[in-house]
């Protein structure tokens, strides 16, 4: 089983992230960067896994304004939005487990305030 980690951009990332109704994983990629394409089963997992937790993938090449907005300089960098903010940050290739170790305190905190 696979599921799809949907793109967003620079035009649609306030809406897709910033006011979702739950946290957000974003994943900040490059079509060059061989540790993001590592993540990508990683990330569909979780997806399937957590329904509780939005997890997409923003491209820094395709979407530089977003990238600049936060920030990054490294590829794959993850932020974790809630209520419109980030609340977490880290930089390379992890493991699933470790990854929703990270989070859980987050994710698991209930529901994002209603918008």
């Amino acid at each position: 089983m696979s599921a799809h980690v949907p793109d967003v951009r620079d035009a649609d990332f306030d809406a897709a992230v910033l006011r979702a109704d739950r946290p957000t994983l974003v994943e900040f990629t490059a079509d060059w960067c061989p540790p993001c394409r590592q993540m990508v089963p990683v990330l569909e997992q979780i997806a399937i896994e957590r329904p509780d937790l939005g997890v997409v993938k923003l491209d820094v090449d395709r979407n530089p304004a977003t990238a600049a907005r936060y920030g990054v300089l490294s590829m794959p960098t993850f932020l974790l939005f809630r209520d419109g903010e980030p609340v977490k940050q880290f930089v390379g290739a992890r493991p699933k487990r470790w990854i929703l170790a990270e989070l859980a305190d987050v994710i698991d905190a209930g529901p994002a305030r209603a918008r």
